[in-house]
């Protein structure tokens, strides 16, 4: 792997630097106070291309490599997760997948506009009652002549108030386990189909969390997203490489961290002097640094792997896990450095904490990575 970046993805890093900067940074706190990012955030993602990453031009896509994706995934994690989850979730897990698995029909149908950012998606897999046991979700298709008729619930589904499609996964029959798993594309104005925004979130507050309600929701068998039956399998792919997403923008909220502590510490004067001549303060910063050379290496290596079209799930997985947890630590360091300034909304430090907490929690719990790993490793099942 050369770590050399190209010239491309550089000028694909400062284009995504430059607009968040410009359409980001100066909204960030206004939006997580008042729990909503402005939606045409979402047009201006499309126009630039940051939605149709790795997608292919034939499709509305914008190419590049998964490399340039993760350096536009950072800078945005890096400004505000909230609009990174946008991304992540619209592009990263439906979009993709969409790519990956829909039949040419499909990928006509919904490519170009969520490439665009003229539509928007979720990904409509964790139920009230399963989160990390996906395999044993409730939601019911039965088939019905040319269709299928969906009923049941999802839970903090990104995007979901705001999404035009949901990747809704359902199963077919009372076969336990993750066998009999279906994945739809489900329009979200179908009839029989609520959303319900989530408020009151910690973190991620700007972003569009909802709770999805399935009644006898009726949709025809074109709507059916690869072959019947696969549907766990589709779902798992997509998280796999969501992972390198999750992480990349882990890294992000770790330099702004990185970013925020130094700045502050050469401007804060305490016992005469500035706190960045303290070794305590020097100590703290450094070890945010180290966290966040390590966990972009890591993502980085992910991407490289993908892009060479090699295994890349247990290296998803250590790059999450690592980078989730990194980005925790790099958040609290920094607040530490703030001291009690870096306690009030005025300064970013207790934002980047709340986001970073549940990047150890979604797309796969810190635990459930070390399963996955310890799993690869050893060649034993954990579940």
């Amino acid at each position: 792997m050369d770590l050399e970046l190209t010239e491309e993805q550089t000028a694909v890093r400062r284009l995504a630097r430059d607009f968040t900067a410009k359409e980001v940074a100066p909204y960030v706190a206004e939006w997580d106070r008042v729990e909503s990012v402005d939606r045409g955030i979402v047009r201006k993602l499309g126009a630039l291309g940051f939605l149709g990453l790795t997608v292919d031009e034939s499709y509305g896509g914008s190419g590049g490599d998964h490399l340039a994706y993760c350096l536009v995934t950072e800078e945005l994690g890096r400004a505000d997760s909230s609009v990174r989850g946008i991304v992540s979730v619209s592009l990263g897990l439906v979009a993709k997948t969409i790519a990956h698995w829909a039949d040419e029909e499909q990928k006509r149908a919904w490519l170009p506009g969520l490439t665009s950012g003229e539509l928007l998606g979720c990904f409509a897999l964790t139920e009230p009652g399963t989160g990390s046991d996906a395999g044993n979700l409730t939601t019911r298709a039965v088939r019905d002549g040319d269709d299928y008729r969906l009923t049941g619930s999802k839970m903090f589904i990104t995007n979901g108030t705001w999404a035009d499609v949901a990747l809704v996964f359902a199963r077919g029959d009372d076969t336990p386990g993750h066998r009999g798993i279906s994945a739809f594309l489900v329009p979200t104005d179908t009839p029989g189909l609520t959303r319900r925004t989530v408020h009151g979130k910690l973190g991620l507050r700007g972003q569009a969390t909802a709770e999805l309600h399935l009644e006898d929701v009726r949709v025809p068998a074109a709507a059916l997203l690869g072959p019947e039956g696969k549907g766990f399998s589709i779902a798992m792919s997509a998280l796999a490489k969501g992972r390198m997403s999750v992480a990349a923008g882990c890294v992000g909220i770790a330099q702004a961290a990185l970013d925020a502590a130094v700045g502050y510490a050469g401007e804060r004067e305490q016992f005469g002097k500035p706190i960045a001549s303290y070794q305590l303060v020097q100590e703290l910063i450094s070890d945010v640094s180290v966290d966040v050379e390590a966990a972009r290496l890591l993502t980085w290596r992910v991407a490289d792997l993908i892009d060479r079209g090699r295994e890349f799930a247990t290296a998803a997985s250590q790059a999450k896990l690592f980078a989730s947890e990194a980005a925790v630590r790099a958040a609290n360091n920094a607040l530490q450095v703030f001291g009690g300034y870096g306690y009030i909304d005025e300064y970013p430090v207790g934002k980047l904490l709340r986001d970073a907490r549940v990047m150890t929690l979604y797309e796969g719990t810190s635990q459930i990575q070390k399963l996955i790993i310890g799993r690869a490793l050893t060649g034993v099942s954990a579940f």
